[in-house]
């Protein structure tokens, strides 16, 4: 796995960093969630009927999973933790409209003990690329993340990887130069011939588009 390692600026990806933004609005939720139900829980003991603590059962559990989720976020939240943890991948500006872009980004989906890389193309909508132009075809370096942990996994491959631009962590544009210098010329080849696709895979149930190894270039075969 191909890592990158730089010194994440933690004020600066709290203001743009939209992943870390949806991890803490998931927290939110979670501790929400978890207090109602625990509300819930209280009305239906004092009801005091045998239907309202068959209910009252049901809201304990959704209140403990509510809150787990709410107190493990954090723990992904950690955007430094985020950064050290992706695999660095190349990412592309496929889209460009008034409030955003859209990225098209190759990954590898394939699980550690899987029989050699399976690579896919995925989307991703962002607001905001500090230190980046924003026209079709600017060069993103990014690297993965895997929000949810289980069981979002299918035999050899992950279920759910995006990609989480280096411009987010830093404002440093040497930081970001050097990281899109360290994928291969080939990977970013790739997937400016294939901008065409990222229509296609934002309209799959998956959110995913596999590549045919036999159609990847041979670098990319492992």
């Amino acid at each position: 796995m191909r890592r990158f390692e730089f010194a994440v600026d933690r004020e600066h990806a709290r203001a743009v960093n939209e992943v870390v933004a949806t991890l803490r609005r998931l927290r939110v939720l979670g501790i929400g969630a978890a207090i109602v139900l625990g509300l819930g829980t209280a009305f239906l003991v004092w009801v005091n009927h045998p239907w309202s603590y068959l209910l009252a059962v049901a809201f304990v559990l959704g209140a403990a999973t509510s809150l787990f989720i709410g107190l493990w976020t954090p723990h992904r939240a950690r955007v430094d933790k985020l950064y050290a943890a992706g695999e660095l991948v190349p990412a592309v500006v496929s889209e460009t409209n008034g409030t955003g872009a859209t990225l098209l980004a190759l990954v590898d989906l394939a699980k550690p003990n899987a029989d050699g890389p399976r690579y896919a193309l995925v989307t991703r909508t962002v607001r905001a690329l500090p230190g980046h132009r924003i026209r079709v075809g600017e060069r993103v370096p990014a690297v993965t993340v895997r929000i949810d942990r289980a069981p979002g996994s299918v035999g050899d491959l992950w279920q759910s990887v995006s990609a989480m631009p280096i411009a987010w962590g830093t404002r440093d544009l040497n930081v970001i130069e050097r990281a899109r210098g360290e994928i291969r010329e080939v990977e970013w080849e790739l997937l400016t011939d294939n901008l065409d696709l990222a229509d296609k895979v934002r309209d799959v149930d998956a959110k995913r588009l596999l590549l045919d190894p036999q159609q990847l270039p041979d670098e990319l075969r492992g």
